[in-house]
């Protein structure tokens, strides 16, 4: 059933901007409204309705902090078609409005960036386009174990084809750069276009598309360099470069030259929009 209930919670999160409603996610998952509520709770402490509503206001909070968008674009891109509901749902949440939300955690990053703890070389490129094979973790990102651990999170993963055996592990960290309430983390593989197109994934795995992005790009020695690396690149590095997020969750991949983490940027034409 829990496998169940993750892929409900999936749902919400790739539903922020629609105005589905929980008849369709329990038409998606075979259940009546109230089966879903009723078992979503069980499993995360919350209903339906108020876990979307989470995701939606940590999504903005991050818009609000790392993109030129205004409050009204930045609440229309999480689901919200009211400017002054969006407003009373964020002061409800964080105590603030949304500006002054804006306005401070600006200050703060400013305030910080000078005092990270160290410079890292920074390359801003475009990541090409890729799929990964993930199982999601309900984990912070900073307690994920070294990478030659990570396969051992990947339940199930002596059922994955063996083409997978050798691909790179991914990381995406759902709560970063600003924490969640509900820490996220999905755990696996990335591959190239087309590789899994003949592969029938064991549940609890699932196909998601990264597509083409601008990313800066760091490379880090281990685990325990992620947050200063973060840090680094959103108070500091990033800023006095003109260059925003665009709000999409962070990569960190395993590659021989050690762990990149990749910062999805906005497009010049976003960030003017």
């Amino acid at each position: 059933m829990f496998n169940e209930m993750m892929r409900a919670e999936i749902w919400l999160q790739e539903t922020l901007e629609s105005q589905l409603g929980i008849e369709d996610l329990a038409q998606r998952l075979g259940y009546s409204s109230s089966q879903v509520r009723r078992r979503f709770r069980q499993s995360f402490g919350m209903s339906p309705g108020a876990y979307r509503d989470m995701l939606r206001l940590e999504k903005a909070a991050r818009l609000l902090v790392h993109t030129p968008h205004d409050i009204g674009q930045i609440a229309e891109r999480c689901g919200y078609r009211n400017h002054s509901a969006f407003s009373r749902a964020f002061q409800r949440r964080y105590r603030r409005s949304p500006r002054d939300y804006r306005r401070a955690e600006r200050l703060h990053l400013r305030k910080a960036g000078p005092a990270a703890d160290r410079a890292f070389p920074v390359e801003l490129r475009r990541t090409p386009p890729r799929e990964a094979v993930v199982t999601r973790l309900y984990t912070p990102s900073t307690a994920i174990d070294a990478p030659s651990e990570w396969r051992q999170h990947l339940d199930g993963n002596d059922m994955l084809p063996n083409r997978l055996g050798e691909a790179t592990p991914i990381a995406i960290l759902h709560d970063q750069p600003l924490a969640s309430d509900m820490p996220r983390t999905d755990l696996g593989v990335q591959v190239a276009h087309g590789t899994t197109i003949d592969m029938a994934l064991p549940l609890p795995f699932r196909l998601i598309e990264l597509p083409a992005r601008r990313c800066a790009c760091v490379t880090i020695g281990d685990m325990e360099q992620l947050p200063g690396a973060m840090h680094f690149l959103v108070g500091h590095s990033l800023p006095r470069r003109g260059e925003h997020l665009n709000g999409e969750a962070a990569r960190l991949l395993h590659t021989p030259a050690g762990l990149e983490l990749q910062l999805p940027l906005l497009e010049s034409d976003d960030a003017t929009a």
